[in-house]
């Protein structure tokens, strides 16, 4: 299969192309060369947004293309349409954030969406941004020919959010450390490589249009991935359990002060309570939570512990008088 991916340099591109590298695929990244590619793929350079930066691209055919761009829904639209009739397929990774808020607990892909979304659009913000994307996916290349991945939590190795690397190098240093509960409070998340797996299998299989992609609920808990840090870093630290109401007394956030962590609410329902039936019977396997995490600390530790960070996204998690305003309430 000859794969063309929109960026591949970074997280979820990156796993893609590893992904599809594994398979033997004939495999050409198209980036703006601020990060290294991965060995074995065809480079091409340009920047989306700038005027003739799409030029490499200009010739050229492939069977799939993957694209992960989450701003302006004119770069998706300029870039589908220039690719329309050399290329089989298009995955947009998208978000569950297109569906109209507040969304229900257990969602599926029939659910409403977000309203102000246009394909031609400059960047609003990141919902509308996404829903903008997948409607220049589908006006251009067709509901037949349009993969809509709506991914959840991310995590994993290359993760470039800061999320579960926070939490690994916070239990890393060890003694008492403060965890969002309760310690049985189900998360969803999908690891970079099982969402890359997907993807590039459901390509193949001609799959189309929108499919929540996560785990199922329930497939882990804040306190067996909490757990999981403290033993594959082999540190001392002492997990000392909060709940909701306490840590809001300290002014704490949930999501960025504490990553991954929610309260039951609509916050909560959005993020670690959607429905991927669908995905489940197309194909989605995810892999234990401990596989994740000791794999993510390996490359982490591999870095010496400083994870990349999105330019466009702050930093997460809490100040260490934050921390110690948590552990005085513990």
């Amino acid at each position: 299969m000859r794969l063309l991916i929109l960026g591949g340099t970074e997280f979820v591109g990156r796993a893609v192309a590893e992904a599809a590298l594994r398979r033997d695929w004939e495999v050409t990244v198209f980036h703006r060369g601020r990060h290294e590619a991965p060995s074995g793929v065809r480079v091409l350079h340009g920047d989306r947004v700038a005027p003739g930066g799409l030029k490499a691209l200009a010739e050229g055919e492939w069977d799939i293309v993957v694209d992960t761009w989450s701003a302006a829904p004119s770069a998706v639209q300029e870039t589908a349409r220039l690719l329309a009739d050399r290329v089989g397929r298009y995955a947009y990774v998208s978000s569950r954030s297109v569906y109209a808020w507040p969304p229900a607990a257990g969602l599926d892909e029939n659910g409403p969406l977000v309203a102000g979304a246009a394909a031609g659009a400059e960047a609003t913000d990141y919902a509308r941004d996404k829903r903008g994307g997948e409607l220049a996916v589908t006006e251009t290349f067709g509901p037949e020919r349009s993969l809509l991945v709506r991914a959840g939590l991310i995590i994993g190795p290359w993760e470039n959010l800061g999320r579960l690397p926070w939490w690994l190098n916070r239990v890393a240093r060890g003694g008492p450390v403060p965890a969002p509960g309760p310690r049985d409070l189900p998360v969803q998340y999908v690891d970079v490589r099982d969402l890359a797996q997907w993807t590039l299998d459901a390509s193949e299989q001609g799959l189309a249009g929108p499919y929540n992609l996560v785990s199922p609920p329930g497939h882990t808990t804040m306190g067996e991935l909490l757990e999981t840090c403290v033993r594959v870093t082999g540190s001392d630290a002492e997990l000392r359990w909060l709940d909701a109401e306490t840590i809001a007394a300290a002014g704490v956030e949930p999501w960025t002060d504490l990553p991954v962590w929610i309260p039951r609410g609509e916050l909560y329902d959005a993020i670690h309570d959607a429905d991927v039936s669908k995905a489940l019977a197309a194909g989605l396997r995810c892999r234990p939570v401990q596989e994740t995490v000791a794999d993510t600390w390996a490359w982490l530790s591999g870095l010496g512990g400083s994870a990349p960070q999105r330019t466009d996204r702050s930093p997460v998690g809490l100040s260490p008088d934050q921390e110690s305003a948590l552990l005085a309430r513990s």
